[in-house]
């Protein structure tokens, strides 16, 4: 009798969420009500509410990335004489039971930010771009499925990022603010949220935009936050040491953790934190795990599909912790993995290689886009480097060699043709003259903000790779979403990203 009450429990709350969220988004279409159909059908067979539940965005990944991380792997994997291909090799979450799709589109555009998307996957409304858990009007604030968990039903809360903490798409699960671009406001939420556990890269703006404000990393140690910013102090911490902040040791591109591809082997990786986050949360009541990979998005606009693959593989490294972690709770768990939107329009297949694709090629690639520049390219603006010079670090790092190289014959595939060393002498005199004067709209669609040299050197191997992008920014594609665990059910078909929040809200029986 009472697993019977506990299903209708389960239904009425399902049915009051969804129909809510279609009331307050105006989402009163046949797509929507079949949604609500499959959901309150899959929510009676739930028995139990999951205790522990990670939920995994890779920001910027689509299918796109997650098929050419598959791909290249399986490609690399394959001995040089092999002819017949074998295809992909799977990722961590590709071989979850369970796999949907869910659109993306914001208030704004069918091209969401990530602060307006991850609110969508959080609260379960739609808004403009920009904007982090408030509606259109910027008036009304919402709270997070973290926000319940904890106040709700006292869950531990732990927030990972491999970019800063107080980004977009952390940010999501615990503040509310007008813009995204608000970082000290965001920090300051982030310590009054009392969540128990926040690791990733450093605060934007500790001090405020202007730096005249009291740094947040004091605010959080005077709220009984533990702020520890080495891997010697963060791999003895422990669930009695409370809450705490950890700060990643070696901080790379904008403070954020290094991409994969840059990522020492003594280097914590996101698998390491996510790790850590399992062994300091676990607990009887209860936790909530939220995970982003956030330098996919950021490979993604430099159009670095080497460093993307790189970070998608990296992801996928961290969900086999909470696999582990399953499979010592299989009744007690749920992991979700998805994605806040695609960026870039990653492509498997380029103009120049018509059917052909020579994944292999990325091998080559040794650091991303963003080291390249800062240990490469600051050095020949400084000291005028000649461009016979910035060739030799050009194979060095990315492979990619001229006709004349001792190595050409054996690398054909990679040898730059004529029209492509001119492509590359071009964006290398760019780099070296450039005063900071505006773009031309055709300089635009070749290098956008990027440094031209390092972004027409990525934009040279993908292609030779069999690889293009088609823009530098945000697109409208659906994203996938993978689940295993305690109704996992839930989250099969095709749906919008809210119904990932409301999917969890009907699981967990929060209001």
């Amino acid at each position: 009798m009472k697993k019977v009450w506990k299903r209708l429990l389960t239904v009425v709350v399902v049915v009051a969420i969804v129909a809510t969220s279609v009331f307050i988004t105006g989402r009163q279409d046949s797509d929507a009500v079949a949604v609500t159909a499959k959901n309150v059908k899959a929510a009676a067979s739930v028995e139990r509410a999951p205790k522990y539940v990670f939920l995994f965005i890779g920001d910027g990944m689509s299918y796109p990335q997650i098929q050419a991380a598959s791909y290249y792997l399986g490609a690399v994997s394959q001995s040089s004489g092999t002819t017949i291909l074998k295809g992909g090799k799977d990722l961590s979450f590709m071989e979850f039971p369970v796999s949907g799709s869910a659109t993306t589109f914001d208030s704004s555009s069918f091209c969401p930010d990530s602060s307006s998307s991850a609110t969508s996957i959080a609260t379960g409304h739609k808004t403009y771009s920009a904007v982090v858990n408030m509606d259109e009007t910027k008036t009304i604030s919402y709270e997070t499925i973290s926000e319940k968990l904890k106040k709700q039903l006292g869950y531990k809360i732990g927030i990972i990022s491999s970019v800063n903490i107080n980004h977009a798409t952390p940010a999501a699960f615990y503040a509310h603010q007008v813009s995204r671009n608000n970082y000290y406001g965001i920090g300051k939420e982030m310590v009054t949220s009392g969540f128990d556990y926040f690791a990733g890269g450093a605060l934007k703006e500790p001090t405020g935009a202007k730096k005249d404000q009291t740094s947040i990393y004091d605010l959080a140690k005077e709220a009984g936050y533990h702020v520890i910013t080495t891997e010697k102090v963060a791999e003895a911490l422990t669930q009695k040491d409370g809450k705490s902040i950890i700060i990643g040791e070696t901080l790379a591109d904008s403070d954020s953790l290094s991409y994969e591809k840059d990522r020492k082997d003594s280097e914590w990786a996101l698998a390491d934190y996510v790790k850590k986050g399992i062994e300091v949360l676990t607990n009887d009541t209860g936790f909530f795990m939220m995970v982003e990979g956030g330098k996919i998005d950021w490979a993604g606009h430099a159009n670095d599909a080497g460093s993307s693959i790189s970070d998608t593989v990296a992801l996928s490294d961290a969900v086999k912790e909470a696999v582990a972690f399953y499979d010592k709770h299989p009744q007690e768990t749920l992991i979700l993995v998805t994605g806040d939107h695609e960026t870039g329009g990653l492509t498997i297949g380029y103009a120049g290689t018509n059917y052909d694709t020579y994944l292999k090629n990325l091998q080559n690639q040794k650091i991303s886009y963003a080291k390249f520049d800062a240990d490469y390219v600051a050095g020949y603006k400084k000291n005028n480097t000649p461009f016979s010079e910035v060739l030799v670090d050009i194979k060095n790092n990315f492979g990619l060699m001229t006709s004349e190289d001792k190595d050409a014959a054996q690398n054909e595939k990679l040898v730059l043709t004529d029209y492509e060393l001119s492509l590359l002498k071009n964006a290398y005199t760019k780099t070296m003259l450039s005063t900071g004067e505006q773009l031309t709209q055709g300089e635009y669609i070749l290098y956008s903000s990027y440094e031209p040299l390092t972004v027409t050197i990525t934009h040279l191997l993908n292609n030779k790779s069999g690889i293009s992008f088609s823009s530098y920014s945000h697109t409208g594609l659906p994203v996938g979403v993978f689940a295993k665990g305690v109704g996992q059910d839930m989250f099969v078909g095709y749906y919008d990203n809210t119904d990932i929040y409301n999917n969890l809200a009907g699981l967990l029986n929060v209001k």
